[in-house]
């Protein structure tokens, strides 16, 4: 009986988590999206209007930037150089990525992976909110 627990453990999937790098760097944090809420002209000299809901704001000595923005019809993130990979990911609506100058469609589930030194924006499409998930790391943790 033990020698089949044995092999039916090794044919099992095994969790495994690996030893953290460091002891943490804080206490988790919940953030409250309402509470992060603020009405904004999109960044890079965008045009139009949007929602921001600068999450990781709210946490002390992070390392990363994890972000939602709301573009409103019509609304853009100007096209910038960026210094960092970065993540557009779509939870709704639709609308255009521009990555070093090639025009992408993107809609609900996309996700677009961005890098070190590519110039981006993206634009609103379509009669609903584009909805966004941005995120990206610091070059050092904040205060």
């Amino acid at each position: 009986m033990l020698i089949l627990l044995t092999a039916l453990s090794l044919l099992a999937p095994q969790e495994r988590h690996p030893a953290p790098a460091s002891p943490p760097a804080g206490t988790p944090v919940i953030v409250r999206e309402a509470e992060v809420m603020v009405r904004q002209p999109p960044p890079h000299n965008g045009e139009g209007m949007s929602t921001a809901f600068r999450i990781s704001d709210a946490a002390p000595n992070r390392s990363m930037e994890f972000r939602k923005r709301v573009l409103h019809p019509g609304a853009t993130i100007g096209l910038h150089p960026i210094a960092h990979d970065e993540v557009y990911y779509v939870l709704s609506g639709a609308g255009e990525l521009t990555a070093d100058g090639v025009v992408t469609s993107m809609s609900t589930g996309d996700a677009a992976y961005l890098y070190d030194g590519n110039v981006v924006g993206i634009r609103q499409t379509g009669e609903a909110d584009l909805v966004l998930i941005i995120a990206y790391p610091l070059a050092a943790r904040t205060p």
